[in-house]
């Protein structure tokens, strides 16, 4: 049983996030003493109205203790309730992949696709590059892969491609996948749940951002695969790919019953997820209860799929805690992120902070205002590469900004600000672990891919603004 967790947050990462949250806690404690306080108007319907801003005399800001608890009062505010099931989410979803990789789950899977179609090079290469897409794409699998790459770079290599090969089609298309979102758990459903939307509706412009992106990433994996086969030495991994023939077979192929009983058990417990996250979406009566829903199949299905899959319940119990208190860090970007938010309510200025935004944004473009929102969420990634902690800053506050956008356009914004950045940024953690272990560091990296991220962010730019155009 691997001892490491998929979820491994570096403790570089965790204090340098944390560092920067608790200097942002500060910040909104400050501005509660600094900007006046003020209220939103109500509507016909006992709704707020958020266009009706009223400033109130009062300058005292919220009490200095009371900010500093922010990360955990937040957790008892009118907020807390959800907040606390969308962490225990995060967490058993996390713990449920943790079970289905240390249960050979899905290196199964990987293995009956590369199996099947062993023999045509070219078709294998796109459907393992599909599969890894569909896993981000879906189910918001990213770091999880970690643990995949070394076996779909060995495969490549054996298929006479290279390391590097089994990088884009493993990591890179995970992390377009992750972008490329239709049902992520992490980004599409958990925005979704913040902001009040509706995950399905508007569904086809997503479509087509997963079309698109992944037409563009397997030309540009195809024109690599193309130039290393004419000129094996230009293999951007030669020397590392050397060395790995060297040492033999390392894919090591698994065809006992045991491999073939976990390929199925997971392949029906992942095709069952995806139709639960469809359907509860799309029903009016469960669309609430979303996250309830998915928090209780995963953690009660994603244990009795391990146990099928493996025949052994303590591995699997220890491996769920394992992946369960993993993805715990998590928590601590959970409740800074939101204490922002809970300092701005507490301390009065929300209102007015809403109604500055609104001012700005007054007389813009649609256009204009979707890619600045864009643009900041951006910035953000730079920073903050935990998805769940910029959903709870960025998307409480737009839930409430006269944006003159859809919902569905939000979640989009945010998701595609999000999701490509992971494999483009220096400070993600996977793509830096990832490039050390086929033996690449960033810049060769960056001076190779650059193409594909201008060609990326030209075509979401255009894809957001056909969606601006249409009407979505």
């Amino acid at each position: 049983m691997k001892r490491k967790t998929l979820i491994n947050i570096s403790k570089r990462t965790f204090s340098s996030v944390c560092i920067l949250f608790a200097g942002l806690l500060v910040f909104s404690i400050a501005m509660t003493y600094l900007l006046p306080k003020g209220s939103f108007g109500t509507l016909a319907d006992g709704g707020v109205n958020y266009l009706d801003y009223r400033q109130s005399g009062d300058q005292r800001g919220i009490p200095i203790w009371k900010g500093i608890l922010a990360p955990v009062l937040v957790f008892f505010s009118e907020d807390g309730l959800s907040l606390s099931m969308l962490s225990l989410f995060l967490f058993v979803i996390s713990a449920a992949f943790q079970v289905m990789n240390d249960t050979g789950g899905i290196k199964s899977i990987v293995q009956s696709v590369s199996d099947r179609f062993q023999g045509r090079r070219s078709i294998l290469l796109v459907l393992i590059s599909l599969l890894f897409y569909c896993f981000g794409s879906f189910l918001g699998l990213f770091e999880e892969m970690l643990t995949m790459l070394p076996i779909v770079a060995a495969l490549c290599i054996s298929m006479g491609f290279d390391s590097f090969t089994g990088f884009l089609c493993c990591t890179i298309s995970c992390g377009f996948g992750f972008a490329s979102a239709i049902t992520n758990p992490f980004t599409v459903l958990f925005a979704s749940q913040i902001i009040g939307a509706n995950p399905m509706a508007g569904i086809w412009l997503r479509l087509v951002f997963f079309a698109v992106m992944f037409v563009v990433l397997q030309i540009f994996i195809h024109t690599y695969t193309r130039m290393i086969s004419s000129h094996p030495d230009r293999s951007l991994t030669f020397s590392h790919d050397q060395r790995i023939k060297e040492e033999g077979d390392p894919i090591g192929t698994d065809s006992t019953p045991k491999a073939s009983r976990a390929k199925l058990v997971y392949s029906i417990f992942l095709l069952a997820a995806l139709i639960l996250i469809v359907g509860v979406s799309l029903l009016d009566a469960t669309r609430g209860y979303a996250v309830v829903v998915l928090t209780a199949y995963f953690l009660v299905f994603g244990i009795l799929a391990g146990v099928l899959a493996c025949a052994d319940l303590r591995l699997v119990l220890k491996s769920f805690g394992r992946g369960f208190l993993g993805a715990l860090p998590t928590l601590a970007f959970i409740a800074f992120a939101a204490s922002v938010k809970y300092v701005f309510e507490v301390g009065g200025i929300m209102p007015t902070l809403v109604h500055q935004i609104n001012s700005v944004i007054s007389g813009h473009s649609s256009i204009t205002v979707a890619l600045s929102i864009f643009l900041i969420v951006l910035v953000l990634e730079f920073f903050i590469s935990s998805s769940s902690a910029k959903a709870i800053l960025v998307m409480g506050i737009l839930a409430m900004v006269n944006t003159g956008l859809s919902k569905q356009m939000l979640v989009l914004l945010y998701t595609c600000a999000d999701g490509y950045t992971n494999v483009i940024f220096p400070t993600s953690p996977v793509l830096l672990i990832s490039l050390s272990m086929i033996g690449i560091d960033y810049f060769r990296w960056a001076r190779k891919g650059w193409i594909l991220f201008v060609v990326v962010f030209i075509l979401t730019i255009a894809l957001i603004a056909l969606g601006i155009f249409a009407g979505y």
